[in-house]
């Protein structure tokens, strides 16, 4: 059989937020995939970049006062860490924010206007008039237009799985800033999908490239009406990349993340030397591409319209090669109930691996993991007991109960009879091959434990630890031995690629390399055996308590955070603070009681609005939000040291019952805190992590 030469994704996470438990089901559903056919000897590469554009990346960065582009670097290390702590090995993690991703959005844009797929219309959009700025879908939450369901997103619904408008949702709400959303009109790019009819149809149902459930979904969901065009375009503000020809506006979020499958590519390529084309083939736009290799993406069912009729169709029309095949999974609930933070069951990665061993979990999902898309449910007991039974009772149980007694020895130098044991193992591996490669790996799983059982069978009827008490019998107890451990290994070298640091600890006992599926064929004789440590401890349910109450802490104590001033980094550090500042402003020598102080009204408040004043020297207009529907116009002269755009969101301290000043550019209704010489020094207060608009300073 000849080398397959396969090109593996993931859906790329987004570059706000951390990467949590229910991340994990696809990150590494796909890594084990992966691992099988490196090992099974095919030419596969697996690539994931971070999902880098959009409203909420620029509405955070602000708050935070930096750059989008620091933004993304953190939370890129951040998502690696994780992902390296759960053994998920990409051949190369990139970023959607970069030239090569870029270029090649360039490239799919022009084929699409080449095929006549471009439309522009003025469209009605949400717009947050606290945040400024026009909402993508996934900012918005509200009810379900087809089954009424509520906090769902503005684009699809995880009740129904229907798809939808978020100018169709019931009661909308902004997920930036919790403000009721606008209507407001702008010019925008939409792909004319329903052009793709034709060909969708035939591709979705073709059996090749989707599961028959899926392609059963989509005919009976969407292809049965027009197809609605889909808007790729946003105006201005938006952190992303500008649209060739259409000035102030920039691509949504959704058309250049999947072509960050193909920047990751292209970056791979210019790292290795490798050829674009020999993995992602791409011709004339409109051209029907093949390639002698194949392309696999692995979703979760929430995008899946996206993946399998829009994607599909702008490859098509741009003449790039099609998807070889669409993985979809389903959700991760937790005791079969919604993760929750309250609950303390929508836990991080870095959280888990505070307590846990990543193999537990990556054992766990496989063993629920089939390719079908209904939900995965993490039950905490059935973690425990399916761990400590199956790992530990099972598996390391039968290094553990005979490696020790061989380590002087080594195996027989030739294999002993053991009534056929290990052929029988060995032609499991065609079995477990298939399950494995339709991602049936609950399938795989219940085949291996299978045979763990009649492993740890034959040992416990052979028992060595009472052969190791007569020496006359030390042969047999040898040779014993050499079986067990031989099925050992063949076992791990079925569960490797769910089990990566197990394969490693066996290595390490039998001083032997696994580099190939097949070496579950041939028996290993005479090897040497080294000192056997610890593969795995048992888990103990109080761990998994650990985990969920170090969860929900972290939870409750994210309440709302005061946002970084955009020039906190000119801050002195306590250690270094001087008498220059004192000396220019010295203390006061006249003493306030109490009760004067009680006379200032001091409250927390958000600026809401900021933009500079014509003629004004020093001067900036803020609207600032008291809580609830209160909200004052408030002049400082901050100009020097701020810009507008820098404020909005942030949390600021001001006097509020301040009698109301007639100024030039209108009613001043109160003072903003702030500290500072004056000029670029100049340091708005804020209040800690927690306050709220309209808490009073006391």
């Amino acid at each position: 059989m000849s080398q397959r030469r396969i090109l593996v994704t993931a859906a790329l996470p987004y570059a706000n937020g951390h990467i949590h438990l229910g991340h994990l089901v696809e990150y590494i559903q796909t890594d084990i995939w992966v691992r099988f056919q490196k090992l099974r000897g095919q030419r596969c590469i697996y690539l994931c970049a971070d999902d880098t554009h959009g409203t909420a990346i620029m509405i955070r960065a602000r708050q935070e006062g930096r750059s989008e582009e620091a933004l993304i670097a953190d939370m890129r290390a951040a998502h690696i860490r994780d992902f390296n702590g759960f053994e998920i090995e990409f051949d190369h993690y990139g970023s959607t924010h970069s030239s090569t991703t870029r270029e090649l959005c360039g490239q799919v844009w022009s084929g699409l206007l080449d095929q006549d797929m471009v439309v522009e219309a003025n469209v009605a959009q949400l717009y947050d008039p606290v945040e400024k700025t026009f909402l993508a879908d996934r900012f918005v939450k509200g009810g379900c237009p087809k089954c009424g369901a509520e906090n769902q997103y503005g684009d699809s619904c995880d009740k129904c799985f229907s798809t939808y408008s978020a100018m169709e949702v019931r009661n909308p709400k902004s997920t930036l800033s919790g403000a009721t959303p606008e209507m407001r009109d702008a010019v925008h790019k939409l792909i004319r999908i329903e052009k793709q009819r034709v060909f969708l149809e035939h591709w979705t149902q073709s059996g090749k490239h989707l599961e028959e459930e899926v392609a059963n979904y989509l005919k009976g969901q969407f292809l049965g009406e027009p197809l609605r065009d889909w808007d790729v375009s946003r105006p201005a503000r938006y952190f992303g990349f500008e649209i060739p020809g259409f000035p102030n506006n920039f691509w949504y979020v959704w058309f250049d993340a999947p072509i960050g499958y193909m920047g990751s590519l292209g970056d791979w390529c210019l790292n290795t030397g490798e050829k674009f084309e020999d993995w992602w083939a791409r011709g004339k736009p409109g051209q029907d591409i093949s390639g002698n290799h194949e392309i696999h993406h692995f979703i979760g069912k929430d995008i899946m319209y996206f993946h399998t009729l829009f994607w599909p169709g702008v490859l098509k029309a741009a003449g790039f090669q099609l998807p070889t095949r669409v993985h979809i999974h389903g959700f991760l609930t937790v005791d079969g109930e919604k993760m929750s933070k309250t609950k303390g069951t929508f836990v991080r990665a870095a959280t888990y691996l505070n307590q846990l061993n990543p193999s537990y979990l990556r054992y766990y999902y496989a063993s629920k993991l089939s390719n079908g898309i209904d939900d995965l449910d993490l039950n905490r007991d059935e973690f425990v007991m399916k761990v400590n039974s199956d790992l530990i009772g099972k598996i390391v149980n039968l290094a553990s109960r005979t490696a020790r007694f061989v380590e002087t020895t080594g195996l027989t130098a030739k294999y002993p009879d053991d009534a056929g044991l290990f052929q029988e193992f060995s032609a499991a591996g065609d079995d477990i091959a298939a399950a494995y490669e339709h991602c049936d790996y609950n399938r795989a799983m219940r085949t291996i434990m299978a045979l763990a059982d009649k492993a740890n069978q034959y040992v416990a009827g052979a028992a060595p630890w009472e052969l190791k008490k007569d020496a006359s019998r030390a042969g047999q107890m040898q040779q014993v031995c050499t079986v067990a451990l031989n099925l050992f290994r063949q076992l791990v070298v079925y569960l490797s690629p769910v089990l990566p640091s197990l394969k490693k600890q066996t290595e390490d006992l039998l001083n032997k390399p696994i580099q190939h599926w097949d070496e579950t064929k041939q028996p290993l004789e005479g090897t040497k055996v080294s000192r056997f440590t610890h593969m795995m401890k048992r888990v103990e349910p109080a761990q998994m308590e650990a985990m969920i109450q170090d969860s929900k802490q972290e939870y409750q104590s994210m309440s709302e955070s005061a946002p970084q001033s955009a020039i906190g980094n000119r801050q002195s550090a306590i250690a270094t603070d001087g008498p220059e500042a004192l000396a220019a402003e010295p203390l006061l020598a006249e003493q306030i009681s109490i009760d004067d102080f009680a006379k200032v009204d001091l409250r927390v408040a958000r600026i809401i609005e900021a933009e500079y004043l014509p003629d004004a020297k020093k001067l900036l207009k803020l609207k600032v939000s008291m809580g609830g529907d209160v909200a004052r116009q408030v002049f400082a002269g901050i100009k020097s040291a701020y810009e507008p755009d820098q404020l909005v969101g942030r949390l600021v301290i001001i006097v509020a019952n301040l009698a109301p000043r007639q100024m030039k550019f209108g009613l001043s209704e109160g003072m903003v805190c702030a500290a500072g010489a004056g000029g670029t020094e100049i340091y708005l207060l804020s209040p800690d992590s927690g306050a709220r608009p309209g808490q009073r300073v006391h």
